[in-house]
């Protein structure tokens, strides 16, 4: 970086928290959103905005917009990475004359600076693992940089994602998670972080943002993590959007606009490993069996969805499986576990060498979606004789218990490549590297380690596409979740005179920094 002025953004933030106003719903140019996910934590190098979703900051690439699997655009690069014959490196010519939002000017140092506070261990990054196969990236001159892998990743394109931060902000080694980015984050984006609150955030437009300012000068971001009181806020015309599940979105139709995107996030079971009944390979194979999962899509997703079998959705074309299923069949499911051993006792709840068929799944307490799919789960298990206990707690609580408890998870963060969509789902986990719900069964299967592996050095697409249609078929010899829907997300949103972009697909983390809002700084009137 060069040319740090004297001045410092979080004195202005500072100042900027001492004078918070009302939200301004209805403004000509303002919005107010209302999200489920706690305010903070803007630091890429914790892993914030991976997918490129953050308003704060750019990467050096973006997504394209439109239906099926997004492309990619030059961002902070002045074109898409170029190559050489191995894929093994890979050089990125940088856009001239862009400035922090602190003034300062953006250059090779600070891109150099922030994927290797990504890859330092002393960042403690939860996304360290994701981005492994960067051997070293160093500066060719002020305006390129150059990247060498450890081995051909064709998907290396969706680690430009990630924004970019100031080469002074990641100077000092230590915890992402403390660092000063977090609360007052300096990047390159649209706009600016000038107020933040625990259930309070306010982006103004970066006027100077080297791709235009931005039509939307205002966003209030409002902390709200219960769906009810998101859906009656909604009601009253306080907010001009939120997310909501589907069928509370549902309650707004002919009201409001309601939008479903499409998405490959996933919603499923994990399957502890070292749990005797969770663990055991027939009651894992029978669960796949024995749960309605049409019916969940029905009468808790409102048709906003379709079955789930693998991490792998439809819109991954060649490299998904379809021949890989689980159809509902409860008959099916019984009889795997009765040539297993696990019979059924005078309550209906099987045993097996004394071991009776039980064991607990938890979910976010906050999130009905996930509190109502664990309903149907464990009424489902339980009609072929499993029984399930559940636990509503904070994912503080659920966290220190992944090896011993089934969770009801998501997955599909970072859904641009078929690598990073299941890569971290299926893969044996590398303990001490990631995050901890990266294949949180902790299951190991090394003919699937194998072959994803084969698929992510491979530049060939064939090669890559057969890969993955066989590690499915792997998978479902001795499926270690029970993975049960891919989910649209539903956003509802009050009429105005707004242009909005089109869809994308979307990630696991969605919230109302997606649906609409995705490309906010483009909207016109």
């Amino acid at each position: 970086m060069r040319g740090r002025p004297l001045f410092a953004v979080g004195a202005a933030l500072t100042v900027a928290l001492t004078s918070c106003g009302a939200p301004d719903s209805g403004s000509a140019d303002s919005l107010v959103l209302a999200d489920a996910y706690e305010l903070g934590g803007y630091n890429p190098v914790a892993g914030y905005g991976a997918a490129g979703e953050a308003k704060v900051y750019d990467g050096l690439l973006k997504l394209t917009g439109g239906t099926g699997m997004p492309g990619f655009a030059p961002a902070l690069a002045t074109a898409l990475p170029t190559p050489d014959a191995q894929a093994t490196v890979w050089t990125t010519p940088l856009r001239a004359g862009v400035r922090f939002s602190d003034g300062s000017e953006f250059d090779a140092a600070d891109v150099v600076a922030t994927y290797r506070a990504i890859l330092d261990p002393a960042s403690a990054s939860e996304v360290r693992s994701s981005f492994s196969m960067i051997e070293r990236v160093e500066p060719v001159d002020p305006l390129s940089v150059r990247f060498t892998l450890r081995h051909p990743y064709a998907a290396f394109p969706t680690k430009l994602l990630i924004g970019i931060v100031p080469s002074e902000a990641v100077a000092v080694p230590g915890p992402a998670t403390e660092s000063p980015l977090n609360t007052a984050p300096i990047g390159t984006g649209p706009y600016r972080l000038t107020a933040l609150e625990p259930t309070r955030a306010v982006f103004e437009a970066n006027e100077s943002y080297w791709g235009g300012a931005p039509s939307v000068k205002r966003l209030t971001v409002l902390y709200v993590p219960d769906d009810n009181t998101r859906a009656q806020r909604m009601a009253s015309g306080e907010l001009d959007g939120t997310s909501l599940p589907p069928l509370l979105a549902g309650t707004f139709a002919g009201r409001m606009t309601v939008q479903a995107n499409t998405s490959a996030d996933w919603r499923g079971v994990s399957m502890p490993e070292g749990d005797p009944v969770a663990g055991d390979r027939a009651v894992r194979m029978a669960l796949n069996y024995a749960v309605d999962r049409q019916g969940m899509i029905d009468n808790i997703l409102g048709g906003y969805g379709r079955p789930a079998y693998t991490p792998f959705a439809g819109v991954y074309g060649e490299s998904h499986n379809p021949a890989v299923s689980f159809a509902f069949d409860r008959g099916k499911a019984g009889q795997i576990l009765d040539d297993a051993g696990w019979r059924a006792g005078s309550d209906g709840v099987r045993a097996k060498d004394g071991v009776r068929a039980r064991f607990t799944v938890m979910y976010n307490s906050t999130d009905t979606l996930r509190r109502d799919l664990t309903l149907a789960f464990a009424s489902d298990a339980r009609r072929v004789g499993i029984e399930v206990d559940l636990e509503a707690l904070s994912w503080d609580r659920i966290e220190p218990r992944i090896e011993q408890a089934g969770i009801l998870l998501g997955g599909g963060s970072e859904p641009y490549d078929p690598d990073t969509q299941a890569y971290n789902t299926l893969h044996s986990p590398d303990p001490g590297a990631g995050s901890p719900y990266d294949n949180a069964s902790r299951h190991t299967d090394p003919a699937i380690d194998g072959l994803l592996e084969t698929a992510r050095r491979s530049i060939d697409p064939v090669v890559r596409a057969a890969a993955y249609r066989e590690v499915q078929s792997r998978y479902a010899q001795d499926p270690s979740h029970i993975f049960l829907v891919h989910l649209d997300h539903t956003y509802v949103v009050k009429d105005s005179s707004w242009q909005m972009s089109g869809p994308i697909l979307e990630p696991h983390a969605h919230g109302v920094t997606w649906g609409p809002w995705w490309s906010l700084q483009t909207w016109t009137r």
